[in-house]
């Protein structure tokens, strides 16, 4: 990889890892757009685990929370908000960990494809606009239960697909169990940062274990350029969330996907 492609695939995921857009729809479409081969999954989670350090960032209070709430649970102290917060993000979590762990090789090589992501970049913007336009807004982060987890963690487990957005999918399960809007992308930015320290470490040992030389030094720099723009980045879409919703990111997808159609097709 030229440190131009590192710098433009590293903004490009700051950028849409919290908008939902669906960073890696971008991350395989602006290759292809360029010319450039595809930069693998080795960069892309790297380019993931910048935008875990700026989601830990900016909820860094929220995170301290989290982390005294996992205590008080290891001590069987589950009456807490804290801790009931921790217990239900660990249950949201399981969908994505496991279908991550069964299927993530045959996503790598069969589904990083032009056509998968024009299909779920269209069809999870409506799914999207629906939810936003027709959900409940009488519901906040300190009442999600169980089961919204496990719904929530469901959605969140099809963002494997390249193009569906995890943020997208799982604030619009939320938006659909009757979450504010500020509420859904909350906890849907919370609920990431599981899924994606799970899937970096899973992807860190699997390039320490094997034979290729790893370019330690280009993923390095991808992760931070990418924690930085995506900083900015979430405090951009929670002023934007609150104010108009969902509208503008589910038409940027019909258009971005009708844009793929008439370059790549």
């Amino acid at each position: 990889m030229s440190w131009l492609q590192i710098v433009v695939l590293a903004i490009v995921q700051g950028i849409t890892e919290f908008l939902p857009i669906s960073s890696s729809g971008h991350l395989v479409l602006v290759p292809s757009i360029l010319g450039w081969s595809d930069q693998g999954l080795a960069f892309d989670v790297a380019v993931h685990f910048g935008s875990l350090i700026a989601v830990c960032a900016y909820f860094r209070k929220d995170i301290a929370e989290l982390l005294r709430g996992g205590c008080q649970l290891m001590g069987f102290k589950n009456e807490t908000r804290e801790s009931q917060l921790a217990l239900v993000l660990g249950i949201g979590t399981i969908p994505a960990a496991t279908v991550g762990l069964l299927l993530a090789d045959w996503v790598e090589s069969s589904l990083r494809d032009p056509a998968v992501i024009v299909v779920t970049l269209a069809g999870y913007g409506i799914v999207m606009l629906l939810a936003d336009r027709f959900g409940r807004r009488d519901r906040d982060i300190a009442g999600v239960r169980f089961s919204d987890a496990i719904w929530i963690g469901c959605a969140q487990a099809l963002a494997l697909i390249p193009g569906t957005s995890r943020s997208g999918i799982t604030i619009s399960a939320a938006r659909a169990l009757g979450f504010k809007r500020q509420d859904a992308a909350r906890f849907s930015f919370l609920l990431s940062v599981p899924v994606i320290l799970l899937a970096s470490l899973y992807k860190g040992f699997e390039m320490l274990m094997g034979s290729t030389p790893v370019p330690w030094a280009e993923l390095a720099v991808g992760a931070l350029i990418s924690a930085l723009v995506a900083y900015l980045s979430i405090g951009f879409f929670m002023r934007v969330v609150s104010r108009i919703g969902l509208l503008p990111f589910a038409v940027y997808r019909l258009l971005i996907a009708g844009v793929i159609v008439y370059v790549l097709v």
